[in-house]
């Protein structure tokens, strides 16, 4: 089990770059395996999502070669076979790979994937939405297994715009003779770069980031180069740890439409930002002003920033309120927040925050990647010690979380 231990009470100040995309570089190394050569992957955070992933393309009979963020992936010899349990159960998105099997081999095989434990997160959408494409779904003991014999044309509605399955949609259509259209899907940044990259490949897929998807199946895709999308939310956790630790700090290669939500509400709590190109500076002088928030799909109030923002306004000024509508285990991290002093109760999916000026030092452990990574934001604006165990689930998401805070004038080490 691994810590962090972080000497809190330093103001942030300098200057960071974002690293690649978490949430767009998973299902775009699941599409790679469309070409059927070699693709080569640009940007890719060294994380360990990734590294699970890159295991089940090798499970697969792909070849990686991985130079930093360089990913060369060769799935000229891939085989369709299992993926194996243990992987599938390390993490959600692993499921995405369904699609891409079935779009290039017309069958896949796998368990229920895993991940944080922030709500049930079915894949029962997934799964209704490749019926409606023609393709048969056995279920057996936890073993779910997928075979078409071709794709149909069709219209996909989704009740909910679920990332993962627009991904699963969008991947197991492309290779095809078949037209299919998605009716509500997903319109994250990520969902936009997955399809960019399918797009280059040679795929023919129009209405990107718009709430009407269209898929043009086509029989072959080429091999690419591609650079994948800076992460958004990484680029939220260090604009909100300037905040919350009072400081001041440029942040470099970011997607500024891709961050509104986030902006919008740190100049609401009283931060001042500057924006250029591809770079944001944020200065705080002031204790956080109070705030209400509600996560909604994209372009909504990211689920994913949601604990972040909940560490912060434990120091605000005045009653915060946060509606989680996504997830409905994604307040577990407050009870670890809790034991630092702040004053949160819990009323079904709505926490109400009373702020205070400082919170205290405490053991902690992380109950998920992004609630493990308030505590990390809670100890930094924190004197003294505080310890953080579990932090396994921070480096799922992060490269180098701890070594990008120091490098801003934070005191964390890591500890095995």
């Amino acid at each position: 089990m691994c810590s962090y231990i972080i000497n809190g009470g330093k103001k942030l100040d300098g200057e960071i770059d974002i690293s690649g995309s978490k949430n767009a570089s998973l299902p775009i190394l699941a599409a790679s395996i469309l070409s059927s050569g070699i693709v080569k992957l640009y940007n890719i955070p060294e994380i360990e999502d990734v590294k699970i992933t890159l295991k089940i393309l090798e499970h697969l009979n792909c070849k990686i070669k991985r130079n930093k963020d360089k990913v060369v992936i060769d799935s000229r010899n891939m085989r369709s076979k299992p993926i194996p349990e243990e992987l599938m159960r390390k993490l959600r998105s692993s499921v995405i790979l369904a699609g891409a099997l079935i779009s290039r081999f017309k069958e896949a095989e796998f368990t229920y994937p895993g991940g944080c434990d922030i709500g049930s997160r079915p894949i029962d959408l997934h799964l209704s939405s490749f019926k409606k494409m023609g393709i048969k779904i056995n279920e057996d003991s936890g073993i779910i297994k997928c075979k078409v014999d071709e794709i149909v044309n069709t219209v996909v509605h989704l009740d909910f715009p679920s990332v993962g399955a627009t991904e699963n949609i969008v991947l197991a259509s492309v290779l095809s003779n078949s037209e299919v259209i998605i009716e509500n899907p997903a319109m994250e940044p990520e969902i936009i770069d997955l399809c960019k990259f399918l797009n280059k490949m040679g795929a023919k897929i129009d209405g990107i980031g718009t709430n009407l998807i269209k898929i043009i199946g086509v029989k072959k895709l080429k091999d690419v180069s591609y650079t994948i999308m800076p992460d958004r939310i990484e680029a939220g956790t260090f604009l909100v740890a300037t905040v919350i630790t009072r400081g001041n700090v440029k942040i470099n290669k970011v997607c500024i439409d891709d961050l509104n939500p986030i902006l919008y509400k740190l100049e609401e709590c009283g931060a001042n930002i500057e924006t250029g190109n591809n770079w944001i500076k944020i200065k705080m002088l002031k204790r956080p002003n109070k705030l209400e928030i509600k996560t909604m799909p994209y372009p909504g109030f990211p689920t994913d920033m949601q604990s972040l923002f909940g560490a912060l306004l434990c120091t605000a000024k005045g009653t915060s309120i946060i509606t989680e509508t996504i997830f409905e285990n994604r307040f577990k991290y407050t009870q670890e927040l809790s034991r630092m002093g702040a004053k949160i109760k819990q009323e079904g999916n709505t926490i109400i925050i009373d702020g205070k000026r400082k919170l205290n030092n405490a053991n902690v452990q992380a109950t998920d990647l992004r609630g493990g990574v308030s505590l990390v934001l809670a100890g930094l604006c924190t004197k003294g010690i505080t310890k953080i165990d579990k932090v396994d689930y921070i480096l799922r998401g992060y490269e180098n979380l701890d070594k990008k805070l120091n490098k801003l004038g934070a005191e964390i080490f890591f500890e095995v």
